[in-house]
């Protein structure tokens, strides 16, 4: 197995972060609604790029904790890719 200096852990993102991180993105998503119709594009653009990447975050952290799961050798989820 390659050692990619990542530290294992049975899971990157608790339970708790996770909920944190959705309740943030409601609130960014809240945010963006009322900017759209009241702020500079500048600020919506900027509330638009907080939900991108709490999203980013999220789905990141699940791919790296099906790389650190799969068995070696195993192609797993990823067909041909690995």
């Amino acid at each position: 197995m390659m050692d990619f200096g990542l530290r294992r852990t049975e899971m990157a993102l608790g339970t708790q972060v996770e909920e944190s991180l959705k309740e943030a993105q409601e609130s960014l998503r809240n945010a963006l609604s009322f900017a759209a119709r009241t702020e500079r594009p500048m600020v919506c653009s900027v509330v638009a790029d907080l939900i991108s990447r709490i999203d980013s975050v999220m789905h990141t952290d699940s791919l790296l904790d099906k790389l650190e799961t799969r068995r070696p050798g195993s192609s797993g989820d990823f067909g041909v890719f690995f």
